[in-house]
């Protein structure tokens, strides 16, 4: 990670010289090709009641959370990608699948917002909103258009891996076809994803980043789940949805040991969206309510 943390600047530089010589009036633009997007580009918040039972299993110990996943899971296992890891020790904490591709659905905006974010300064102006405004639109509301915006601006799929590429995270773990995660082409791997938010923990432009994620019981398409409960102003995380296809990836500020970062993907089109959803949710909580085992 000291490594990363070095190369972090400079191949930050090498990433706006690169996309500035595409893109010469890059901090200030206008887009008024495009108009200011409908409230359809966004995504529905919808009301989904907490986990049944969500206060038992309290105090987890961390080396067992597994069991207790695996149970949640054990249904459609092959349907599942998920990878838990711990911030800053990079401990392995919960792996599933992390290597398979899944479609990840609007999980998409975290490389298409953390890509923007390494070759724009978050102050940046498009159509008349500065760059920081658009990010959080675009994660916060799961908006769109935004997301789709800022892809085809920063020179779409080629530009967008190549950025991330400079960053360490690998190339050959996503694949994408849009920038907002509407195609059912879109590609990735659970630690694709988790790679992507270790590095913008580190990022310059963390603040931006990690506010524009959704919280729990609190704020963006998130603000209906997990109220209530120990989840509840502790996960930052960006939802995904199609048909078949649920996400939730982001930090998690658990209390009783270090931050957490987690990727959770399913793609299953024969159990419903509501039980998709409940099921994530369930891990989230296990999450939330574990400790280190030499604390017990």
């Amino acid at each position: 990670m000291k490594q990363l943390l070095n190369c972090l600047n400079p191949l930050t530089v090498a990433s706006v010289a690169t996309i500035a010589l595409a893109y010469p009036s890059m901090a200030q633009v206008n887009l008024s090709v495009y108009p200011y997007p409908p409230s359809s580009n966004e995504s529905i918040e919808l009301y989904v009641p907490p986990p049944e039972n969500n206060n038992t299993n309290n105090n987890t110990c961390t080396q067992l959370i597994g069991a207790n996943i695996d149970k949640v899971i054990s249904q459609a296992p092959n349907q599942w990608g998920i990878l838990i890891e711990s911030i800053d020790r990079q401990t392995v904490i919960y792996s599933h699948n992390a290597d398979r591709y899944f479609i990840p659905a609007s999980n998409t905006k975290l490389f298409t917002t953390a890509a923007a974010l390494q070759v724009m300064n978050p102050e940046t102006t498009i159509q008349k909103k500065s760059l920081r405004d658009w990010v959080n639109i675009t994660n916060q509301r799961s908006n769109n258009f935004y997301a789709d915006t800022l892809f085809r601006f920063i020179g779409g799929s080629k530009n967008v891996t190549a950025i991330l590429a400079q960053l360490g995270i690998n190339p050959s773990g996503f694949r994408l076809a849009d920038g907002s995660g509407l195609s059912r082409r879109n590609t990735a791997t659970p630690r694709s994803i988790v790679e992507i938010l270790r590095v913008m923990y580190y990022s310059p432009n963390r603040d931006t980043f990690y506010a524009s994620l959704p919280v729990a019981g609190i704020s963006g398409t998130l603000r209906n789940r997990m109220r209530q409960t120990a989840a509840t102003g502790t996960v930052y995380a960006k939802t995904g949805t199609l048909t078949g296809v649920r996400a939730l990836s982001g930090y998690l500020e658990n209390p009783h040991q270090e931050p957490m970062l987690f990727s959770i993907i399913v793609n299953n089109q024969r159990v419903s969206g509501q039980a998709l959803v409940k099921a994530i949710d369930t891990i989230v909580l296990q999450m939330t309510q574990s400790r280190s085992c030499q604390a017990q």
